[in-house]
């Protein structure tokens, strides 16, 4: 292949590249919620509030409880699911800190405790059905490489309903399948649902 040629590729090439990460920063400095500014109400869920988070890379700081527990950055997903066990279920995660797709461990088995989130572990796909208040998790995305974590809301035999930050939208509905007798959220990027041992019933 001649210089000139290989030059030209070289070019191109850059010019791509640099497009495709002037599209990702720009896509992170966008409000998706127009109608909310960074820290207004947009749901809530048993009365922990979701907040909008402005655009959709920002944060406002870090959230911290009274008595010193870390629930992460305003207004991340992960500052809303930290926020809504502690207050509801009074529970604290052993590991306070990580990013959304760090709440699932992939090295464990279905239904295995997640010692860093003192949860109980269930993989999409699983004989345990999902339930009301279970965290679901995420992977990551080019996009997004960080994951994202919601609370199921609201569960029947054919969907959930999750509630969510960090979104455009604070709620959504996945089809739910059972094939085989296993539970499967039909979202290729679901990895699994966290859950208290003992959560009680609201």
């Amino acid at each position: 292949m001649s210089k000139p040629k290989k030059r030209n590729r070289f070019f191109v090439f850059l010019i791509i590249t640099s497009l495709l990460f002037l599209g990702y920063k720009l896509s992170i400095q966008l409000n998706f919620n127009p109608h909310y500014s960074a820290g207004q109400k947009m749901d809530s869920l048993n009365h922990v509030i979701v907040y909008c988070n402005g655009d959709l890379g920002d944060n406002s700081g870090r959230s911290v409880t009274a008595d010193n527990y870390n629930l992460g950055l305003k207004y991340q997903c992960v500052e809303f699911i930290k926020r809504y066990y502690y207050e509801v279920y009074n529970h604290k995660m052993p590991n306070t800190y990580g990013n959304a797709l760090d709440f699932y461990n992939k090295s464990l088995k279905d239904g295995e405790l997640n010692t860093e989130r003192n949860l109980i572990q269930y993989t999409n796909g699983s004989f345990s059905k999902p339930e009301i208040g279970d965290l679901l998790v995420l992977d990551g995305t080019i996009s997004n490489k960080f994951g994202h974590v919601a609370i199921i809301s609201n569960v029947n035999e054919e969907e959930i309903e999750i509630i969510q930050q960090n979104t455009s939208e604070s709620r959504d509905n996945i089809d739910l399948d059972l094939i085989d007798n296993k539970w499967k959220v039909d979202k290729s990027r679901v990895l699994g649902w966290l859950r208290k041992a003992f959560k009680m019933k609201l």
